[in-house]
């Protein structure tokens, strides 16, 4: 039979100072999801958390920046690598303090129309083309060489 935990190791309630790795900057609020997923991006230190719509689209709902990655500073969030540099610019506004770790910021700055199709769109259409070329291709073999 499992022990009750001890008065003197309670769990810390969330957003409390010092307690937890990451920096939590919300983009999109909980409630608009049903389901989570966490996504570790490169090689490490920051993490982002997807979340599931009803509709069953997907949409970035938190973004978990660890603390070695990045500092407070005037109840703002400043980061000190490249990588959190670059993701706390492409936020539509600067994380602002909510308490202890936790943030809140607008998600990504909209594209114009204007500047569509961007670079990365363009890579991604052709990546998908080719994977769909050579598919096809793979298919026509396997069809050539039944008897």
């Amino acid at each position: 039979m499992a022990r009750a935990a001890t008065s003197s190791h309670k769990r810390a309630k969330p957003g409390a100072k010092g307690g937890g790795r990451f920096f939590h900057v919300e983009v999109r609020p909980r409630r608009d999801f049903v389901a989570f997923r966490v996504q570790v991006l490169g090689a490490g230190g920051i993490e982002r958390v997807a979340g599931q719509r009803a509709s069953g689209d997907w949409a970035t709902a938190t973004w978990l920046i660890e603390k070695s990655q990045a500092h407070v500073e005037n109840g703002g969030l400043v980061g000190d690598s490249a990588g959190a540099r670059k993701l706390i610019r492409s936020l539509g506004s600067q994380p602002r303090l909510i308490r202890g770790d936790r943030f809140k910021a607008k998600p990504h700055a909209k594209i114009p129309a204007s500047e569509k199709p961007t670079p990365a769109m363009r890579r991604a259409r052709l990546a998908n083309i080719r994977k769909a070329q050579a598919a096809l291709r793979k298919r026509r073999a396997t069809r050539r060489s039944l008897p």
